[in-house]
């Protein structure tokens, strides 16, 4: 196995921006939201089994008349209960763990773009470096609603889950090197 560093930071912080300038000087990076996807994907009946009454009883529908996931309506109902948020990453974090061992034996030098990866622990453990990106309140809330078109309420309940993330890296006593991203 090669060098792999960590890239996290809260929503909308530059997290991706700053991934493409490892990219720039060679590196390779997975992006674990994005394997959130896929891996809910995969998971289709568990998360339907695991969240379906839950988010009827809020009058969200999760299952969209393809056979997919509505991802935005799982969203709501999972920000909305730090329980259920963790009961979705139960069954997804598995995968995407196994994804990511995967993505780094093939790429000598291998970033992870992940938000949450210290709930990870054995993927957190494989990086020899955490950079954590930083950006003002104002600047990421600008940001979200411009990417993600989510209601306003939305995406402060993401900032709000996320509020003792840098916290949550100093405990796992990784070298931090933190990144602030004013532009």
């Amino acid at each position: 196995m090669g060098e792999v560093i960590g890239v996290t930071g809260k929503m909308a912080s530059g997290k991706n921006y700053v991934c493409s300038q490892f990219e720039a000087q060679g590196w390779s990076c997975i992006d674990a939201d994005c394997l959130v996807h896929d891996a809910i994907n995969l998971c289709v009946e568990k998360i339907i089994a695991e969240f379906d009454i839950p988010a009827r009883k809020m009058g969200l529908r999760i299952l969209k008349d393809d056979g997919t996931v509505d991802r935005r309506a799982l969203g709501r109902l999972l920000f909305s209960d730090p329980s259920l948020l963790a009961r979705q990453e139960a069954i997804v974090y598995p995968v995407i763990t196994q994804m990511i061992r995967e993505f780094i034996q093939n790429h000598p030098k291998s970033v992870i773009n992940a938000t949450v990866m210290y709930k990870t622990p054995e993927i957190l453990g494989l990086c020899s470096k955490i950079y954590y990106v930083n950006a003002p309140f104002l600047t990421r809330l600008r940001r979200a609603r411009h990417r993600d078109n989510l209601p306003y309420a939305q995406i402060l309940r993401r900032f709000y889950a996320q509020r003792n993330l840098l916290e949550e890296y100093r405990k796992t006593g990784k070298e931090i090197q933190i990144i602030n991203n004013y532009s």
